[in-house]
């Protein structure tokens, strides 16, 4: 018996061995910010899953900000990252360091929110706001601002803000949530950056009024009772991209098969993360730890766990698709979703020279390789990289705007607040192309967190 039970050992052993013989490199580094967001790859350490497929990670906590994960992996230091989704595209265009970097995958969906102080919110009712209300817009912001300019004249003092990175969806969002109301983010505002962390100490010393983060550092301000969150990324954006898994597309060639598995491990993690509330408590201690995100964990449950407290001194408000990781294709990067962070490079101002759009996403985002590692894993495909958004349900924004990738030129200048270096006429003779679009359907295959309603669960 126990001859039989040594040679079936050594025989699954030769099997798993010869299964993982073809990773290139297993030992890896893996940097990250103290985000909720992070999960995937945490959890994909903490659950076993790299270890499943034959790699050895160290996730490292990355204390430089989002500038400090950049450098670090066009250089080399980290193998693979956490990242903005803007961070690669940026990248890779030369204005955000210059290194031809990939987005391998997509992290999650939404996870943000615009959190202001108690100063400015007291001034902003004043001017009609309810902070009660879903979406909240920012017209009593943009009515306090004209307010200012006309007491200050010609020595107006522009409102200070802050958010995470110059190509960040925080900055994006943040300048799409203010303009939505004729607010000139450039002249009415300074919008400076932050490691996320550290924008509660700012507002709370009153080197900003408000900010633009993912959590746990909303709801850090929201318990202090120092402010409230006023939006969620959601309400701008329902299910908008968020982050990305990036690394240099000369170590995706040189190990396609260690790419393969970091990518396999980390979306079963997502859905991991996805399948019940229950998962989600857990990961919300995991992430608790002092070497991930370090903070308590009724911080990290208030939006983890299918709610949201966007007022302070109020009770926790549903908002299940706060974070989504695995359903409705939140794993899955679209070239559509890398193309509308290009689009905004252009509608304010940070890309100075007309490129093909459609030739530099489809260089950067691999839904190509995310297909191969996803059959490995039983995650469903969406029918078409690339799709428009704003039409779908749970897929709209807040200023009833549609995003087209084939109108992507139009869409630019279709707003009454943009401010592009670029002419129309110049970025039409660039991009000529056109290109098939497919909605997918609202499914929730992996579970019920971070579902609309339980009745999307397959």
């Amino acid at each position: 018996m126990l001859k039989k039970a040594l040679k079936l050992g050594l025989g699954l052993s030769l099997v798993t061995t010869a299964l993982l013989a073809d990773i290139e490199k297993k030992k890896l580094k893996i940097g990250f910010i103290a985000l909720t967001d992070c999960a995937p790859i945490v959890i994909a350490k903490e659950k076993g899953f790299f270890e499943k497929y034959g790699l050895d990670v160290h996730v490292a906590k990355e204390g430089g900000g989002w500038p400090g994960i950049q450098q670090k992996v066009i250089s080399g230091e980290y193998d693979f990252s956490h990242a903005l989704a803007g961070m690669p595209i940026a990248a890779t265009l030369g204005i955000n360091g210059n290194a031809h970097l990939q987005a391998l995958l997509s992290l999650d969906f939404n996870g943000n929110g615009i959190t202001y102080g108690n100063n400015i919110i007291k001034e902003m009712e004043k001017y009609g706001m309810d902070q009660t209300k879903r979406p909240l817009g920012s017209e009593s912001l943009k009515k306090y601002i004209d307010a200012k300019h006309q007491a200050e004249g010609a020595n107006y003092q522009p409102l200070n803000f802050g958010m995470v990175h110059p190509v960040s969806t925080h900055n994006y969002e943040l300048r799409y949530w203010m303009a939505s109301s004729g607010i000139k983010p450039d002249e009415d505002t300074t919008i400076k950056p932050f490691p996320p962390p550290t924008m509660p100490s700012n507002l709370i010393a009153g080197n900003i009024e408000g900010y633009c983060v993912g959590e746990p550092w909303n709801e850090r301000i929201v318990l202090k009772k120092k402010g409230s969150t006023l939006v969620t990324n959601y309400d701008i954006w329902n299910n908008n991209p968020e982050k990305v898994l990036q690394a240099r597309a000369d170590f995706v060639e040189k190990y396609p098969e260690t790419t393969k598995a970091v990518m396999k491990a980390v979306i079963e993690a997502q859905m991991w993360l996805d399948e019940s509330w229950e998962h989600r408590k857990e990961a919300a201690k995991i992430l608790s730890k002092p070497n991930y995100v370090k903070a308590p964990v009724k911080v990290l449950e208030k939006s983890m766990t299918g709610t949201f407290q966007y007022l302070k001194g109020q009770d926790s408000e549903p908002n299940p698709m706060f974070n989504v990781f695995a359903n409705y294709y939140a794993a899955y990067p679209f070239y559509s979703h890398g193309m509308w962070f290009i689009t905004q490079m252009y509608r304010w101002g940070q890309l100075d020279k007309a490129v093909d759009m459609k030739e530099v996403i489809e260089k950067v985002y691999r839904p190509d390789l995310f297909a191969e590692a996803a059959k490995e894993v039983n995650y469903s495909l969406p029918p078409s990289p690339w799709k428009i958004d704003g039409v779908d349900e749970y897929n709209k924004f807040m200023d009833g705007k549609v995003y087209d990738p084939n109108k992507a030129v139009e869409y630019i200048y279709s707003f009454d607040v943009t401010n592009p270096t670029v002419s129309k006429e110049e970025l039409m003779k660039a991009n000529t192309w056109t290109v098939t679009t497919k909605q997918p359907d609202y499914v929730c295959p992996y579970g019920p967190a971070g579902c609309a309603d339980p009745k999307y669960v397959q």
